[in-house]
């Protein structure tokens, strides 16, 4: 039986897709918007966990305003991933225990920590997952891996390091750096690495021809497959730009997104659950972009209307009462 395949967006709480007005003007606040959000898509994955480490808090209410049903990706806290995090954005009882020399930064990068902060930092994010754990709707945490971090044996070593950090939850692993999957030897001897130890690769659609392109090799390494879709927006790939949503400024057409679809089938054949997830975050476009290859692939999610479900839930305080 092929597996099933949840589509969704890299983001529901994204500017440009709160100013593109897909939400209705009765979604004012973050809770009304995840769950318009939800009723919509089956999957979304958390970004803002890349920037900082939220309260715990945050899983549970995520986890609270969503279906049963439902499945967050998170995506790892930079400096997991070795990539600089700003020091601003750290806790303010962490920041303060920071050698001075680090403090005074704007970046801040793992092997800077003294190893205490680390493993803080790390308990602090294990605890956010730990909610969305429990309820059943955490899926994979995902590892992007920034274009510097190739395959070189200190990197391999790291990411099973990472692995044992990580405990129960289950590692996705996308490369920004096409050496690790630029020849035939190289697409064996990485997706060996992870199958071996249980990690997910992540299959990726983003411009090539780059130091960072990675080629679309679709492959399941574990029982869910991951494929991320990065636009095909090739001016801005390697631009310096002041937001992620104007690198990600590309919304798919229709014979694209069904070049796909045989593709995301495979990885269905392979895998118990496969995770298609549109990150051009740039307006509306990921979310429209999900809502189109999840209709070619025949998985519509049904909405309920808003008034119909302000009625059922009107019913169900009543039935209480």
């Amino acid at each position: 039986m092929a597996g099933k395949i949840l589509v969704g967006s890299c983001s529901w709480a994204d500017k440009t897709l709160i100013d593109a007005k897909w939400y209705p003007p009765d979604a004012k606040s973050p809770e009304d918007r995840l769950r318009f959000y939800s009723d919509n898509f089956p999957i979304v994955e958390v970004d803002s966990t890349y920037y900082a480490i939220p309260l715990a808090r945050n899983g549970e209410v995520w986890a609270e305003r969503t279906p049963s049903d439902f499945t967050f990706d998170v995506k790892s806290y930079a400096l997991f991933t070795l990539h600089g995090a700003a020091v601003q954005m750290l806790p303010k009882e962490i920041k303060s225990e920071l050698p001075d020399e680090v403090r005074e930064k704007k970046n801040v990068y793992y092997k800077d920590l003294p190893p205490e902060i680390g493993d803080e930092l790390w308990r602090r994010f294990l605890e956010v997952l730990l909610p969305l754990d429990s309820a059943g709707k955490l899926g994979v945490v995902l590892f992007q891996f920034p274009p510097w971090f190739g395959p070189r044996a200190e990197n391999r070593d790291y990411i099973l390091e990472a692995k044992e950090k990580l405990g129960q939850y289950r590692m996705a692993v996308e490369f920004r750096n096409r050496a690790w999957m630029e020849e035939v030897s190289d697409q064996e001897r990485s997706l060996k690495l992870l199958s071996d130890n249980k990690i997910s690769y992540v299959c990726v659609d983003e411009p090539q021809g780059f130091k960072t392109s990675v080629p679309p090799v679709v492959a399941a390494t574990t029982s869910v497959a991951v494929l991320r879709m990065h636009g095909q927006n090739n001016e801005t790939w390697t631009k310096r730009v002041s937001t992620a949503a104007e690198r990600f400024d590309y919304l798919y057409s229709e014979d694209e997104l069904r070049s796909w679809l045989p593709r995301i089938e495979q990885l269905a054949d392979e895998a118990r659950e496969v995770h298609v997830l549109m990150n051009n975050c740039h307006r509306d476009y990921s979310v429209r972009n999900a809502r189109e290859i999840g209709e070619m692939l025949g998985l519509a999610r049904t909405i309920t209307p808003t008034a119909d479900r302000e009625a059922e839930e009107d019913a169900r305080q009543e039935r209480l009462l």
